[in-house]
């Protein structure tokens, strides 16, 4: 499941925006600056949609304060102001795109698909591949040389996970927040006992061999 972070301080914008990209992915929801970047820089997100004009920090601090930190989420802003510098000084400081308020729907959806695009390799047939091993987004499959493997639920969240972020080390603590959430019950020992399963159901495909555990700090698959 991808997952958005939108950071827009006025309540009634921030409900439509989600109803609108609830559609392409989950949608958590900051109102301002500081708990924005705050839960930008758990990096468990796929894109952050982020207004300029919000109280604590403003969009054009939140966005400088990520890139400081080498936090290479993708940003779009979402803003009233059009003005030619306004646009530069968001791209100067790592912005992705830029949107102007009032926007169309379909627009804020077609610049949302497009980043996701880019950087995920999303939206072109709905699929990810690697070494015979593909993930067929739209029906939650995975197959590999075209036989189906038994891989689900959150079986599937987490080897997609790990697909769209191949060559970058993911703590245990980024993939228990981005499978199960901040809010769950459950423990992270959890990340453990779905990484045995997810190996060995890829065992026979040699692509668990690709998945590499860093000891005390998580995991990383190969990004060739």
């Amino acid at each position: 499941m991808i997952k958005i972070l939108l950071v827009e301080d006025d309540k009634t914008l921030s409900e439509n925006i989600k109803e609108i990209v609830g559609e392409i992915g989950d949608v958590t929801q900051s109102y301002d600056g500081s708990e924005g970047l705050y839960e930008a820089e758990t990096g468990i997100y796929d894109l952050i949609i982020l207004d300029l004009m919000m109280p604590e920090m403003d969009g054009y601090e939140v966005l400088a304060a990520l890139r400081s930190k080498g936090i290479q989420t993708p940003v779009l802003i979402l803003t009233a102001k059009d003005g030619l510098e306004d646009k530069v000084t968001g791209f100067q400081k790592g912005a992705d795109d830029y949107l102007t308020k009032p926007f169309y729907r379909e627009e804020l959806l077609m610049r949302v698909k497009a980043l996701l695009k880019r950087s995920l390799g999303l939206f072109n047939e709905n699929n990810i591949e690697y070494k015979g091993l593909v993930c067929k987004l739209a029906a939650n499959e995975v197959t590999f040389n075209g036989q189906l493997l038994p891989i689900q639920g959150k079986e599937f969240e987490l080897l997609l996970y790990f697909l769209q972020n191949k060559g970058i080390i993911l703590t245990k603590e980024q993939i228990f927040d981005r499978i199960w959430g901040f809010d769950s019950e459950t423990t992270l020992t959890v990340v453990e006992v779905y990484m045995s399963n997810l190996r060995k159901h890829l065992r026979d495909t040699g692509v668990d061999k690709e998945i590499r555990t860093l000891r005390n700090v998580g995991y990383i698959m190969q990004g060739a």
